[in-house]
């Protein structure tokens, strides 16, 4: 396996000139940013970038907004596609960072980095369309809905990897690499693991039937508040007592209603949560455990439970190979105290997942954090900004995993 670019190519020299564009581009982004699905502006913006470097492409995939681009390869034969992915949507959230490029959509923000994440794929495309070679034709995949709506899974449906005829582009998609702005880690540098790297998603809402009665004469009724306190309790042994503990498991009820006075028993409440596993029997488990415990424990305390499932991402599994290849090019061009080979999976989730049931595949994370920061502002906080710092080193990845042989 080759992890040389081409000879007689300076990446570095290329991006250097791309980046004060493209920090313009993703600040551009940043302030005008859309949730799954409406990513209209910014799918044009796309469109627009993609047609000025004079790339094939096709727009409308998942729904409408998804993209995509090819660039062939510089021989004459044209093997199988190198994919490199970029997520574009934004979440509901207040931003509060401050900065002069700062959201000008209420209520919605770049709180992720997909800004920063759809800048680098199309300064990527901009530099790999300078090259005088290109061992491998590439395929450039920009998803809308990584926020829970599964774009990447609508894009694979869509024929995404399958190539022309087939819904994509160019040949079918051979790998793909993905990478995340990771605040844990320091400008600079990079990492990913073999095996999984982010937990399986699922969603659970239960509602509790009770009977209403006078707070005061609590014997009339049946108090589903006090069965819903005791759920969320028992709802925590299935981490620590039905899954062993070298494994990996999260439970967590994130939302609770329920009441509408101070003297009223209600005759119902509900609650949400998610699980996060990492393997599909401690998933199995864990969901049978979640129906178990909630309908039993309602019952014990007289209430009925009406409990509703969502089967969320899949594991990211980085394969063995394309993860060997990861270190390989990331060692070689950064050396090896840049590049963190990550000791334990993170129970977050991306949907980036789902390229991974299709084709060999490697999610890898890129530092922003600055250099001596006590702290940074974490993903999904309303004061995160992706670092415009990381983005030539983030570029550089994605274009020498593209050029990666072998």
């Amino acid at each position: 396996m080759s992890t040389n670019a081409p000879p007689g190519t300076h990446l570095r020299d290329l991006i250097e000139p791309e980046l004060p564009s493209l920090i313009e581009l993703r600040r551009d982004l940043h302030a005008h940013p859309e949730l799954l699905y409406q990513e209209r502006r910014t799918s044009g913006v796309v469109v627009r970038e993609l047609a000025a470097i004079g790339l094939a492409h096709k727009p409308g995939l998942a729904g409408g907004t998804g993209v995509l681009g090819h660039l062939p390869a510089t021989g004459g034969a044209q093997g199988p596609s190198v994919a490199l992915r970029a997520d574009m949507d934004a979440l509901p959230i207040d931003e509060r960072t401050g900065t002069p490029y700062a959201s000008t959509n209420p209520g919605v923000m770049h709180a992720c980095g997909h800004d920063g994440h759809t800048a680098m794929l199309i300064g990527a495309a901009r530099v790999l369309k300078k090259l005088d070679r290109r061992p491998n034709p590439v395929t450039f995949i920009f998803q809308p809905a990584e926020e829970g709506g599964a774009g990447a899974e609508r894009m694979c449906d869509d024929g995404a990897l399958r190539g022309a005829g087939a819904g994509g582009l160019g040949t079918p998609v051979g790998r793909i690499y993905g990478q995340h702005g990771w605040p844990d880690y320091e400008l600079g540098v990079v990492g990913t693991r073999p095996g999984p790297l982010l937990a399986a998603t699922d969603e659970f809402d239960a509602v509790i039937h009770g009977r209403q009665a006078h707070a005061a004469y609590p014997h009339q009724g049946a108090d589903p508040i006090v069965a819903l306190g005791a759920i969320i309790t028992a709802l925590q042994s299935i981490v620590s007592r039905n899954v062993g503990p070298l494994d990996s498991v999260v439970v967590t009820v994130g939302q609770v209603n329920a009441g509408v006075a101070h003297n009223v028993i209600p005759s119902g409440a509900s609650l949400g949560g998610t699980i996060r596993t990492l393997t599909p029997e401690t998933r199995s488990l864990a969901r049978e455990r979640v129906r178990a415990i909630i309908g039993g424990v309602a019952e014990a305390h007289g209430c009925r439970a009406e409990i509703t499932e969502r089967e969320g991402y899949p594991v990211t599994y980085n394969d063995e190979g394309e993860a060997a290849r990861f270190f390989g090019v990331a060692d070689e061009a950064l050396g090896r105290e840049r590049v963190v080979r990550v000791e334990h999976p993170t129970m977050g989730g991306e949907d980036f997942s789902f390229y991974g049931r299709h084709v060999p595949a490697c999610f890898a994370v890129l530092g922003v954090r600055a250099p001596g920061a006590p702290s940074w502002p974490l993903l999904h906080q309303a004061e995160y900004d992706f670092n415009d710092d990381a983005m030539g080193l983030g570029i550089e990845m994605l274009c020498r995993m593209a050029l990666s042989e072998g």
